[in-house]
């Protein structure tokens, strides 16, 4: 008898991570965005490395935290939930007033890369989600 070498292959009816509405789902939705976001700025408040971009915010984070929240809705494939409610989203008119650099950028991806630590997503998908929040951080970058 001869020995098969078979290799077991993962079959998912999800389809890639943004692709529809796929980003938005394995967030968990609005309300997983939520829990992201709230342990996205939790990080800013305690990092070292955050204390600069910390206070390019104001003192109370819940307007921060609901707009970052429905922008990210919006941004992973699900509701327009940022434009219905704040309107057009200008992420580079928005924080032109602000010194942004890279360390500024990279504070920004600790921030986040230390809230996917807390949430419940597989490793793509927070490697995934990494690596693409680096377009709107590095967009909001105004200075060299």
């Amino acid at each position: 008898m001869n020995s098969v070498d078979v290799t077991t292959v993962e079959i998912t009816d999800q389809p890639p991570y943004g692709v529809g509405d796929a980003s938005y789902q394995a967030a968990g939705g609005e309300a997983g965005i939520r829990k992201l976001v709230n342990a996205f700025y939790d990080a800013m408040e305690r990092l070292p490395e955050a204390e600069n971009i910390r206070t390019m915010h104001p003192a109370d984070l819940t307007l921060s935290r609901d707009k970052l929240t429905l922008f990210l809705c919006g941004w992973l494939g699900g509701p327009p939930l940022y434009g219905q409610t704040y309107g057009p989203i200008r992420i580079p008119q928005v924080h032109s007033h602000l010194e942004i650099g890279p360390s500024e950028r990279d504070a920004w991806l600790r921030c986040m890369q230390e809230a996917l630590k807390t949430q419940p997503y597989t490793t793509a998908f927070k490697n995934y989600l990494l690596e693409q929040l680096y377009i709107p951080a590095e967009r909001s970058r105004n200075r060299e």
